[in-house]
């Protein structure tokens, strides 16, 4: 492998020796070189062969260190990574040679070297860029990133990367906070400045229980901006031509193209109607609120009459509420009820049952 090295390498070394001679023949800075251009060519052919074939051994060594180091520092870069570095490169190189068209090559020296120096430094800018912004260019492609490998996304785009419109509901509600430091809700959480003005007028309200509720608002957006788990953006897009909030909410996701998340029933089918899809707290709730089953025993504390005669209410300790017959005349205590029927709205979840004494004398 290495006399074939050596004669690829000598007959390497004679050509640019041969084309070299005939240079300096040609610029005849040697005069008396010129007398015997046979003599000068074989020369310097043999001189050039004879060098690649004496440096043959290091020159290989050096090639193949250089070859090593290469791919084994490629082995600990990503393939996404190299596949995406590789895209912005070519587009950085060709960026280099357009930008350089117009610079005038007659120019010694500079009009050679300027432009290649200008498309090499644009080719590596071009793949740091493409790296570092890995995961937007793979978002305008379609693709994800899955134990290493791509994949084409089934969606037009990432739900991580969808905005979430928050509505005033949902921030004075509170449950939002928990659910983002439990990581089933990602950003981007846009806050409108519309909502945030909301906000503020009803903290800064005459009224104790509205300004209780605006404050509290305050402070659970600023716990959602705390939690490093998600993004929460103040955006100034006012929407002037809408009066209500509602309104500004479900245009301002349909210019986005994102989701609203509210509380709030009548914005929600509002929003459904103009084709804006709702992420509803309440819903959520209900959703992973545990079955129950009619049959089931448990214990509730009443602690008030219902609409029929003769009814007690109770909750559960997710807010559920139990409406049980015959249980008035045991509000304010503790009894263990059957439950008789379970009837899901759009409000909640309502759980109808009878106490189990009375179950047992009939």
């Amino acid at each position: 492998m290495l006399n074939a090295t050596r004669v690829l390498m000598a007959l390497l070394g004679g050509t640019i020796g041969y084309y070299a001679a005939w240079q300096v023949l040609a610029t005849g800075v040697w005069p008396t070189a010129a007398d015997h251009p046979l003599i000068v060519v074989a020369v310097g052919t043999l001189i050039m062969a004879s060098l690649g074939a004496v440096f043959t051994r290091p020159v290989v060594l050096g090639v193949r260190r250089v070859l090593t180091s290469a791919i084994s520092a490629l082995q600990h870069i990503p393939t996404v990574d190299i596949a995406v570095g590789s895209i912005g490169l070519i587009s950085g190189l060709i960026i280099g040679i357009l930008a350089t068209l117009p610079f005038p090559r007659s120019m010694p020296v500079l009009g050679s070297i300027v432009p290649i120096i200008v498309t090499l430094v644009l080719g590596y800018v071009g793949a740091m860029v493409a790296v570092r912004k890995r995961d937007d260019i793979l978002n305008l492609m379609n693709l994800s990133v899955s134990g290493g490998r791509l994949i084409r996304d089934k969606s037009a785009r990432s739900s991580r990367k969808i905005p979430k419109i928050v509505d005033t509901s949902v921030i004075i509600d509170g449950r939002i906070a928990d659910i983002v430091r439990t990581g089933f809700l990602e950003g981007p959480l846009l806050v409108p400045r519309f909502v945030l003005t909301e906000l503020q007028h009803i903290a800064d309200s005459s009224d104790v229980l509205k300004r209780n509720r605006g404050r509290r608002g305050l402070d659970i957006l600023n716990r959602i901006q705390k939690e490093e788990r998600v993004q929460v953006q103040i955006i100034e897009d006012d929407l002037e031509e809408f009066s209500d909030v509602d309104s500004k909410l479900v245009q301002l996701a349909k210019q986005l193209g994102g989701y609203v998340i509210t509380n709030d029933y009548n914005l929600n089918k509002v929003a459904e109607l103009q084709g804006v899809r709702v992420l509803n707290i309440n819903e959520l709730v209900n959703a992973v609120k545990p079955l129950v089953l009619p049959g089931e025993e448990m214990v509730v504390h009443l602690i008030k009459d219902g609409k029929e005669q003769g009814q007690g209410i109770g909750y559960l300790d997710d807010g559920t509420m139990i409406v049980v017959d015959g249980g008035r005349r045991y509000i304010g205590e503790s009894i263990g009820v059957l439950v008789t029927n379970v009837l899901q709205t759009n409000a909640g979840r309502m759980i109808f049952a009878k106490p189990k004494a009375m179950e047992r004398a009939l």
